[in-house]
């Protein structure tokens, strides 16, 4: 199976690495700035489940000599368009694409500009940064990639991918309840990046104070009111599920979002608050905690623009 991972960054980089370590065909579509990195230093790996330099296979979007059976994409959801833009020339009919973004709307712009059938669900859960000198830093035992089809069929194709992603030194998750699983993982991460990038903190000193615990518990009750009426596979029982996930994470652990914030950089406020108050204007339904997480959120994205 050929496999082309668009960008060799932390998530793309650490398991398209993966697969190119045990021997899949893997080509890394890059930009001209890492292309050079990587050709000078090698694809770093640093990880607690071993460290590995690779030297993989680079192409810039400019480079269209070939097609590919499975495209990963672990972008951040406001560089998609111009992603898809990027691999438009490389898929053909019988192209796989697999997304690893959080949260939801991303599948319904893959869905449209691609078609129904070229989209599988995805996920991952890993923590993974690109350190400065462009090695991939992986720093936890979880190290997670999650696929299937999105009707949950066991289809011929999906079990190729099965194969070409067996017996990697990382996880490889299939299911047959992909949807379910990322709109669970949905829920999780607006509950976590909403109250870290609000309160500015880790969620340790968030729980620990008791206001801190009832804001969390209003935000994961809005988060599944308005999923339930979007037609979500999720329920009430999940948030006494998601406040116990909550209160098993490390002190110190804060959500990407949050991080992103610590850096200056843009966050993905839009794709992951404005698409579900959407939804709630649309059903009319409150939601005062998550209007006040993306109102902070885009206070923060116009200070970065002055």
């Amino acid at each position: 199976m050929k496999i082309l991972v668009v960008g060799a960054g932390a998530i793309g980089g650490y398991f398209g690495g993966r697969l190119l370590e045990k021997g899949e065909d893997v080509t890394f579509l890059v930009r001209e700035g890492r292309k050079t990195q990587i050709e000078q230093n090698g694809l770093h790996i640093e990880s607690v489940h071993g460290n590995i330099i690779l030297e993989p296979k680079l192409i810039l979007r400019e480079e269209v000599n070939e097609t590919y059976d499975l495209i990963l994409l672990s972008t951040k959801a406001y560089h998609l368009q111009a992603v898809i833009k990027d691999i438009r020339p490389y898929v053909t009919e019988e192209t796989m694409i697999l997304p690893l973004l959080n949260g939801i709307s991303h599948m319904d712009t893959l869905v449209n500009e691609f078609g129904d059938m070229h989209v599988l669900g995805g996920l991952c859960f890993i923590e993974t940064t690109l350190a400065a000198n462009g090695n991939v830093v992986q720093t936890s035992p979880i190290h997670n990639l999650v696929f299937g089809e999105r009707s949950g069929e066991k289809t011929e194709r999906i079990q190729k991918v099965k194969e070409a992603f067996s017996h990697t030194k990382a996880n490889f998750i299939y299911s047959d309840q992909i949807m379910k699983e990322m709109w669970h993982k949905y829920l999780f991460i607006s509950l976590l990046s909403g109250a870290t990038t609000l309160m500015r903190a880790p969620i340790g000193p968030i729980r620990e104070v008791e206001s801190g615990y009832m804001a969390l518990t209003e935000v994961a009750t809005e988060v599944v009111t308005v999923m339930e009426k979007n037609g979500a596979p999720v329920g009430q029982e999940l948030i006494e599920a998601q406040l116990t996930r909550i209160n098993e994470m490390g002190y110190e652990m804060k959500s990407s979002m949050q991080r992103d914030m610590e850096k200056g950089m843009p966050t993905e406020a839009d794709h992951f608050f404005l698409y579900l108050l959407k939804h709630a204007k649309r059903h009319q339904i409150k939601t005062p905690y998550l209007q006040l997480i993306y109102a902070n959120l885009q206070v923060y994205e116009k200070m970065l623009q002055n």
